[in-house]
């Protein structure tokens, strides 16, 4: 590679679709001879240091793939069973590699394939560029075979997205794309390439720059000195503090930031559900999650803090209840990288429109050392509450079914709190989610604003390949575990080994609680009649056996964690259980029931 004239730039960035570009900072690199769409996508992601994509092939992507196979040594394609399950395992690897993920689909089903993903990625702020081959240009809008306007089907769900027909505009807009879905609040981003620009030369030499800025996208900026002084006015006033850890303390690796933050104002911590594991479990200071599923404590006493400070969390409705009873006593110090996100739901009395780790960083070196006893005293209280009505019952007794509350549980004891746990969407989830101890950051992955049946066995592929030296856990319910089964089959054929625990209870486990609860004990369509998972796991190449009895648990989960390849435990729970405490639906954080 070897930098470019400045002819064949000016040939290349005078395109009128370059109009943003910042000439000052060109850092431009060039093959020795013109190549094609197709070759200019595969180049412009080595350039981004792209070395794992997860796809399938089809006929309007087939250029792609046929570029692909002469860099297969640079870049490891992970053939999925379906679609979706590409955008799933790239939210996992983006999660765990801290750098986009990346998958690819053809057009027309392939691409409406991917949408469940992308809109998952898009409300948890995942970070994931999607690249979708097209029909050629001149069949745009015919209803040509396997067309679909994937440009309106994705704006909605994406931070930004493109359809390229010109192969010039490649480089440029992969750039974009990447530099788009990495920077302020992530998210993801789709590029759509019509067939015939995959296929036609460009018309000057292969040239990338990577991305520093956008003309008008200013994605991050520093605290402003007058937030944080009013902030650390409240703090330094407050009685009662509180603070909500979410998200965005993951995503902006603001862990240590927060810890040090914590430990200097002795204000007590609560995680959101996807802030599990951005502060130690064990930590003294640590007081539980919040929401619907959550902990008693941080949910009532939510209402008697005078202070709350919010970091990188977005006041989702299964944080807040009913947001007419939610923190009417409290000044809300809300921190968020997202402007759209300061006030939208929960009025901020100090809005702070910042990366959570340069936040933290101007209110630590402010804030004063302070301790809060009598406060944490009632967390302690309502924790005993908590124990004695429901934490207790959710632990297997002797003689009794199995209980997912002690599946997680000693899975985490075993593990030291040091696994990935990649949870899927219900019961099971809201057990992983209360019993798994956090001793090692970046540890949780779930779905949490779509809900997402049928994320996490392809999301743990993903994280798996984000981070090899990691175990990943995961749990799985019966019911999620049919929507996207035949991805046992990506992971058996990538080798990767992924460590897999169904939580059985032959029901659609969260639904069938509401209908009881709810619906007079009408069970509408709930039970599962499930097929031989053991069986099924085993024709694609993964060993597996199924545990029934209390006794055999801890011996099964040994060698589920101990297997050097793929496993799947299945484990048959209690079949009619209610996850406790629980706020209704329309209620209150201070109404939430512990039964």
């Amino acid at each position: 590679m070897a930098l470019v004239t400045e002819k064949a730039a000016k040939k290349l960035y005078d395109h009128p679709l370059h109009h943003d570009h910042e000439a000052e900072n060109i850092l431009i690199k060039e093959t020795d001879q013109v190549v094609n769409g197709s070759e200019a996508l595969i180049l412009s992601l080595i350039e981004e240091e792209v070395d794992t994509i997860f796809g399938y092939p089809g006929g309007a992507i087939m250029p792609i793939y046929d570029a692909l196979f002469h860099y297969r040594e640079q870049l490891n394609h992970v053939l999925v069973r379906h679609e979706q399950g590409a955008t799933h395992a790239a939210e996992g690897y983006a999660q765990m590699a801290k750098k986009p993920g990346v998958c690819f689909a053809t057009s027309g089903p392939g691409a409406t394939n991917l949408v469940t993903g992308i809109a998952d990625a898009m409300l948890d702020s995942v970070p994931i560029v999607c690249i979708t081959g097209q029909v050629a240009e001149p069949y745009l809008g015919t209803d040509a075979f396997q067309e679909t306007d994937v440009m309106s089907l994705a704006m909605p769900i994406t931070k930004w997205c493109y359809q390229v027909a010109n192969p010039d505009e490649i480089p440029y807009i992969i750039a974009k794309a990447f530099y788009i879905a990495r920077t302020g609040r992530p998210g993801p981003v789709l590029v759509d390439i019509t067939k015939d620009a995959q296929m036609k030369d460009m018309s000057a030499p292969f040239t990338y720059e990577k991305r520093k800025q956008i003309k008008g996208y200013k994605p991050a900026r520093a605290p402003r000195e007058g937030d944080i002084a009013q902030a650390v006015e409240l703090l330094n006033n407050a009685e009662r503090p509180f603070l909500f850890a979410g998200h965005g303390i993951l995503l902006s690796e603001a862990q240590e930031e927060l810890k040090a933050f914590v430990e200097k104002s002795g204000i007590p911590v609560a995680s959101t559900l996807l802030g599990l594991s951005a502060f130690p479990s064990e930590h003294p200071l640590y007081v539980g999650m919040l929401g619907m599923h959550g902990n008693y404590g941080p949910n009532i006493l939510t209402n008697q803090a005078d202070v709350i400070i919010a970091v990188g969390m977005r006041f989702d409705d299964r944080v807040t209840g009913n947001l007419e009873r939610y923190a009417k006593q409290a000044k809300v110090i809300h921190i968020d990288i997202d402007h759209a996100e300061i006030s939208k739901n929960v009025p901020a009395t100090v809005g702070i429109i910042a990366d959570a780790k340069a936040a933290l960083v101007e209110l630590t070196s402010h804030v004063k050392e302070k301790a809060y006893e009598a406060w944490l005293n009632e967390f302690a209280k309502c924790h005993e509450e908590e124990y004695q009505k429901v934490i207790q019952n959710d632990f297997t007794a002797e003689g009794e079914c199995i209980k997912m509350g002690e599946v997680v549980r000693m899975l985490s004891e075993k593990t030291n709190g040091e696994g990935v746990v990649v949870a899927d969407v219900g019961q099971h989830q809201m057990a992983s989610a209360r019993y798994s101890k956090f001793n090692k950051t970046d540890s949780w992955l779930t779905s949490g604003g779509l809900g997402t049946m049928g994320y996490a066995l392809p999301s743990a592929l993903g994280a798996k390949m984000g981070a090899p030296d990691r175990d990943v856990y995961a749990i799985i319910g019966d019911g999620c575990f049919q929507m996207t089964i035949q991805e046992l089959g990506t992971i058996a054929q990538s080798g990767q080994p992924v460590k897999i625990i169904i939580m059985n209870n032959n029901y659609l486990g969260m639904v069938r609680q509401w209908q009881e609860l709810f619906f007079d004990n009408r069970y509408s369509f709930v039970e599962l009649t499930n097929p031989d998972f053991i069986t099924i796991a085993k024709g694609f190449g993964i060993e597996g056996h199924q545990c029934n009895h209390a006794d055999d648990l801890s011996a099964s989960l040994d060698t589920l964690i101990n297997s050097e390849q793929s496993y799947l435990l299945e484990v048959m729970v209690e079949k009619e259980t209610n996850v406790f405490p629980m706020v209704p639906s329309g209620a209150g954080v201070d109404q939430i029931r512990l039964e």
